[in-house]
């Protein structure tokens, strides 16, 4: 099959991928724009946790007041380079995560970040609400487990679905920004102010 330059674009505009990139995997997927972007993404993906190692020690802390400035928050978002950190990509991406913990109000980057005493009052605090039912303790298990789950969704960041495409986790985000600027990127830290709290 003939691959239109249109064709290219249409692709490089969806993911964000270099001209040559979206050629082969158009060629490779017989000119299927979805499959090609599904390619891209998993190839993507692959070199973005090649470079999860890498230190990053630049970025920038991105700052954004929401409400009538009743909320405000400041985010630090880490790559290896300033001049990735100067790129608009990179400013978008810290701008979307300032945006996501001023609208979901988490507690922590990520779940390895959940204090062990925290962990264990919620399982506590599940097991409480199901005593009353006769359940296997395995099964038990397995419930507080998804509700650990669900805990982490609506406290860690990095486990949140994308508040701008639901779709997403914020993780997948940032590979997604791994993947197109070449670089490792890390959520350091944030903070969220509310008036009056």
């Amino acid at each position: 099959m003939d691959i239109s330059t249109e064709m290219v674009k249409e692709l490089r505009t969806r993911t964000g991928a270099g001209v040559l990139d979206s050629k082969k995997a158009l060629q490779d997927t017989a000119g299927n724009m979805e499959r090609a972007a599904t390619l891209l993404r998993e190839k993507g993906l692959a070199r973005a946790a090649k470079k999860a190692d890498r230190e990053a020690k630049e970025g920038l802390i991105e700052a954004y007041t929401h409400a009538g400035g009743r909320v405000a928050v400041m985010v630090e978002v880490n790559c290896e380079t300033d001049f990735v950190a100067r790129t608009p990509d990179f400013k978008a991406l810290a701008h979307d995560l300032a945006l996501q913990v001023a609208a979901t109000d988490p507690r922590y980057v990520q779940a390895a970040d959940v204090p062990a005493e925290v962990l264990e009052a919620e399982r506590n605090a599940y097991r409480a609400l199901m005593a009353d039912e006769k359940k296997p303790a395995h099964v038990m298990d397995k419930i507080i487990e998804g509700k650990l789950k669900k805990f982490y969704e609506e406290k860690c960041l990095l486990s949140q679905p994308f508040i701008k495409d639901p779709n997403l986790t914020v993780a997948d985000l940032i590979k997604q920004a791994i993947a197109k600027l070449g670089e490792n990127i890390q959520v350091r830290r944030f903070v969220r102010y509310k008036l009056g709290e």
